[in-house]
């Protein structure tokens, strides 16, 4: 996990952005482990738990983005930046103290035009060891120029052409427990069935039979969460079900509206 920096440690010049909605839980953990960086700026969505009075609180700038995409929160937040480099998080990741060591030497004489930083995932209390695959690296230590593609579900910065990789990591806990995971299921299924239908994208017999099955096959075999165990099978099983279930909402809307729906959403399940 991260370690809050001194009062005497130079602070790094870089603004994290952190998007929030409903963080009360953890925001102020996340807050405190960024001393080290100069300026951290949370975009929340509207929270009703007193989510931006804790992380105002605990030292971050806080500013309003409602009824946007998380892609529009850190975008907003981005804009608000005054480092020239941005490291984007969310309230469940940490920065590990590797990762801080080595983003002291990046920003001092940055070589390459963004960073991809590897996630260390948690499930169910456990450190996962499958799942290390590309999948997991995200580009997150950018200049303040970059801004994220605006879609509601995965959202991922614009193409940068020269993207280095950081060796420290990002701790990354996502889910509460086995209902969290479930019900953030849900509403990121209907989320991108709805991106999918906005594009003129349409359900087939095949999308829902056979893309669950390959995604099982996937994430277990190609993506080694049978090194898990249980906790392998179990997040292969609900990666299957979250493939099912997002062509079966993208079905629904076929046969409720030909109207496709408006291009934002809210902010993520919490």
């Amino acid at each position: 996990m991260g370690q809050p920096g001194t009062a005497s440690a130079p602070k790094l010049p870089v603004t994290v952005v952190i998007p929030t909605l409903n963080e009360a839980g953890q925001i102020a953990e996340a807050v405190t482990a960024l001393q080290w960086a100069d300026e951290v700026i949370v975009a929340d969505g509207g929270s009703t738990d007193g989510t931006a009075d804790i992380a105002r609180a605990h030292g971050a700038t806080v500013i309003a983005v409602l009824g946007q995409t998380i892609a529009a929160q850190r975008n907003a937040a981005i804009a608000r930046a005054r480092h020239a480099w941005v490291l984007a998080l969310d309230a469940d990741e940490r920065a590990t103290e590797p990762l801080r060591q080595e983003l002291a030497a990046i920003l001092a004489a940055p070589a390459r035009g963004a960073y991809a930083i590897r996630r260390e995932n948690v499930y169910l209390g456990r450190q996962r060891r499958g799942s290390r695959g590309d999948h997991d690296w995200h580009v997150r230590l950018f200049p303040k120029t970059r801004r994220f593609v605006d879609v509601r579900v995965h959202e991922a910065l614009e193409p940068v052409a020269d993207v280095g990789r950081l060796h420290g990591t990002i701790h990354h806990v996502s889910y509460r427990d086995l209902t969290h995971h479930v019900e953030k299921i849900a509403v990121y299924s209907r989320w991108a069935a709805a991106d999918m239908y906005g594009r003129g994208r349409r359900a087939t017999l095949f999308d829902l039979a056979a893309r669950p099955a390959w995604r099982f096959l996937r994430e277990y075999v190609m993506y080694a969460n049978f090194l898990d165990g249980r906790p392998g099978l179990l997040v292969s099983a609900l990666s299957a079900y979250a493939a099912f279930l997002k062509y079966a909402f993208l079905w629904e809307l076929e046969e409720a509206t030909d109207t496709p729906p408006g291009p934002h959403g809210p902010s993520r399940p919490r």
